[in-house]
């Protein structure tokens, strides 16, 4: 008896400390990891977030950008950090889905059981453009014009592995094209090269600066990836629309930290992420393109798993296994 009382009265002493840690935390600036260069909807995201979480708590929100590998630097920067909170990762389709499905067996981590999902934060589509001087005005006419150029067309994208590449990639399977992928360190550069005249095509998350360069101009925005339409590009159609039936990728994003976080400091995070959710971030995230969700953790871990099933068979397909 006297030792189950002892073990009672210490898992009863770890509650109440945790609860204290929670009511404490952030005691320090909080970091969240980006998978990518800045310019970007990941990055852009992120800034946004962790400004609007950092007004809340009163303690800075550091953004610290780790590009390469897909986003899998960051991810596995933010795997092995301590399990403090004090760490997080803007993750998305393309660092805890399709990285996970290209490199299962290579991976240092598991995607899923050493993170937490705290919320989603919501989801996005990818833009395709073209430089404006391209003899083409639809995704159909693109299409078409890829047929009959087999091989000469060239589009940039954030990176090999990347979900806006894995877009395009599944594109190419559904219609029979062949353009060449430029891969690049980042979406700004592949952005800033379609800008230019340097490359004719590129695809990347609608979030930051494609958005902008679609609205001004400086690309011809021929689709985007999402079942639906966005608010911000009304004239935009769909893949779907455009001459790809039943096409549809939405990507998304959220934060997540390592599993072993306390769940003080989780069931914290997951409630002032939906705080900062409800309030004027919302207004600013939709003005991206981002159609804001925030999830409780068990479904934004559902989701994750979903995704991963789906980008496995694409890649599998694609055969892009580890390139």
């Amino acid at each position: 008896m006297n030792k189950l009382l002892k073990i009672a009265g210490a898992a009863l002493a770890l509650a109440c400390s945790g609860a204290t840690y929670a009511q404490n935390y952030p005691a320090k600036p909080v970091r969240i990891m980006v998978g990518y260069t800045p310019g970007g909807g990941v990055d852009t995201t992120a800034r946004m977030v962790g400004q609007a979480l950092g007004e809340l708590w009163g303690s800075p929100v550091l953004i610290e950008n780790r590009p390469g590998a897909a986003g899998n630097v960051a991810t596995e920067v933010t795997a092995k950090a301590p399990p403090d909170g004090y760490t997080l990762v803007l993750c998305n389709i393309g660092s805890h889905a399709v990285t996970p499905a290209r490199f299962a067996k290579r991976l240092t981590y598991d995607p899923i059981r050493d993170f937490a999902f705290p919320s989603m934060i919501g989801g996005v589509p990818n833009l395709f453009m073209v430089h404006p001087s391209m003899p083409v005005k639809t995704l159909k006419q693109f299409i078409a014009y890829a047929k009959a150029n087999p091989g000469k067309v060239n589009y940039g994208s954030s990176g090999v592995g990347a979900s806006p590449h894995l877009s395009i990639e599944l594109l190419r399977l559904m219609t029979g094209i062949n353009i060449v992928h430029v891969p690049y360190k980042g979406a700004s550069g592949a952005l800033g090269d379609v800008i230019s005249g340097h490359i004719e095509a590129s695809v990347g998350n609608l979030a930051g600066a494609p958005l902008a360069a679609a609205k001004t101009g400086r690309v011809r925005a021929l689709g985007i990836t999402s079942a639906r339409r966005n608010a911000q590009l009304p004239d935009v159609p769909t893949f779907a629309e455009a001459g790809v039936p039943g096409y549809d990728v939405t990507g998304w994003y959220g934060i997540c930290t390592q599993s072993k976080v306390p769940q003080p400091i989780l069931s914290k995070l997951t409630a002032d992420l939906h705080k900062v959710l409800a309030g004027p971030l919302k207004g600013r995230l939709e003005e991206q393109g981002i159609e804001v969700t925030p999830t409780t953790p068990e479904q934004f871990a559902a989701h994750v798993k979903v995704e991963i099933e789906k980008w496995t068979k694409v890649v599998a397909a694609a055969k892009l296994e580890g390139d």
